[in-house]
């Protein structure tokens, strides 16, 4: 991505020149209205910068913006659109700077961060969006005429983003698709952990919007019919959703909540929960807590951050369900009597929620790798100490990295004789076989439950260990 760098090839003609003036600034003293399409652009310009540029995680992000006067002023098809084209451009990240960096003779500087946001917006309606070319060029090129800060780079972005227009189709066809969208770090390890096939299988997977995964109290056929999804083995429910969520029938009522279908398996390996005193270390946002509360456990849920327990507060009412709330830190918490059985969460890197957090791993880092690991290794010993003898214990992670699943697993049994593993059944799990390891815990992987429509397929990546103290 580059500086003033012109794009490779032929000098563009006089006519092309000519129409750069059209996104001149204005003469001084002139008041102008924005085009038609320029606060979509300008939302996600802005969104992507404060994910890719500041490193800020997607849903805080939208969640800060969506109190923001200039968000609220968009309509609901135009917020639509914002989250659309900064979900592509996050999920096709690789492939967009790819391109780009193929017309572009050297690298942007640092103080351009919000002109490479501007080419890569323009760059993802180019290539994946179905938005006319010309809207795409003359939008961005607006974009950057509009600021004082990326005004000098508006001619640049208009040759870039008019030379991709013309080469883009002979770009895509020459990309490694699967490869370019997994960033180079997580990409040696899939292709060390899993192989190299598994590898572009997650990447497949990853580069589609999934569909809305739903837990829902009861009667999941009936759910499926009315909101016209289907019913998954695991028994939550598929769809593609059409409108916001809170306006689909059954929410209000609290019926179901939003919880994808590997991230609701944990709980199962409980077993019956009814009656029993259960704690749900990590527990917000609070999907697992409404789980045991629906089986009928009495939870203690308790999580680092009061916001986000704030947040599980309100799920669990909109539900009509209920759990004490205890916001703590697990390293220094200490519960006043052990419990019949203990859900730990733990704390780690996410990249199983790739499918449906696609900036996870342009944020994440191989050392963030190594530093939740040493966090999951210090919290393991103390979650298993608080539950009853004979209680059990589920360790889970919505992660793909072995070190933050099979290999904590391994070495706390090799360091903790009183514990045994159980394992999982494939009944349990509404018979996925192949999410079970030789050793017998649960890891689902993004490429499990393939479909002909690539939006109702797939898995987010989750690895789950049942365990039980010895008696004796």
């Amino acid at each position: 991505m580059t500086d003033r760098g012109r794009p490779r090839g032929p000098r563009r003609p006089s006519s092309d020149r000519r129409e750069d003036r059209s996104a001149d600034t204005a003469p001084r003293g002139e008041v102008r209205r924005d085009e038609p399409g320029l606060a979509v652009r300008r939302q996600a310009v802005d969104i992507l910068f404060a994910t890719l540029d500041e490193g800020r995680p997607l849903d805080q992000v939208l969640d800060h913006r969506s109190t923001m006067p200039t968000w609220r002023a968009l309509t609901p098809a135009d917020r639509a659109l914002v989250r659309a084209i900064v979900s592509t451009t996050l999920r096709r990240l690789g492939l967009v700077d790819d391109a780009l960096k193929r017309l572009m003779s050297r690298p942007l500087p640092s103080k351009a961060a919000k002109v490479r946001e501007i080419l890569r917006v323009g760059a993802t309606q180019l290539l994946f969006m179905q938005v006319p070319d010309h809207a795409a060029v003359s939008l961005a090129t607006e974009l950057a005429a509009r600021d004082r800060a990326t005004g000098p780079w508006k001619a640049m972005v208009n040759g870039v983003l008019r030379s991709l227009a013309r080469e883009k189709d002979a770009i895509l066809a020459d990309q490694d698709a699967t490869r370019l969208v997994t960033p180079l770090w997580l990409w040696r390890d899939w292709t060390a952990t899993w192989g190299e096939e598994a590898a572009r299988a997650f990447a497949s997977v990853h580069m589609v919007e999934p569909a809305l995964d739903l837990t829902v109290r009861s009667d999941a056929a009936a759910w499926a019919e009315k909101l016209g999804g289907v019913v998954l083995p695991t028994g939550s429910v598929r769809l593609v959703p059409h409108g916001p969520i809170d306006a689909m029938e059954g929410f209000e009522a609290g019926s179901w909540w939003v919880q994808d279908a590997a991230a609701a398996l944990p709980v199962r390996l409980l077993g019956d929960v009814a009656g029993l005193e259960v704690a749900d270390l990590c527990a917000a946002p609070g999907g697992k807590t409404a789980q045991l509360a629906a089986a009928g456990a009495t939870v203690t849920a308790v999580d680092l951050s009061p916001h986000r327990l704030d947040r599980l507060k309100q799920n669990l009412a909109r539900l009509r369900l209920s759990a004490t709330t205890v916001a703590a830190d697990l390293e220094a918490w200490t519960p006043k009597a052990p419990f019949d059985a203990v859900l730990l969460d733990a704390p780690c890197s996410a990249t199983g929620t790739i499918r449906r957090n696609p900036d996870v791993g342009r944020l994440k880092k191989a050392g963030d790798v190594d530093d939740l690991a040493a966090l999951q290794a210090r919290l393991l010993p103390r979650a298993a100490a608080w539950a009853k003898p004979d209680g059990r214990l589920v360790y889970c992670t919505c992660s793909l990295q072995k070190r933050e699943g099979e290999d904590q697993i391994a070495a706390f049994l090799e360091a903790h004789p009183d514990w045994e593993r159980e394992p999982v059944r494939a009944e349990e799990i509404g018979g996925l076989a192949a999410a079970i390891t030789d050793d017998g815990d649960l890891r689902t992987r993004p490429d499990l439950l393939p479909n002909p429509d690539p939006r109702l397929a797939g898995l987010d990546g989750f690895f789950a260990a049942r365990l039980r103290r010895r008696t004796q």
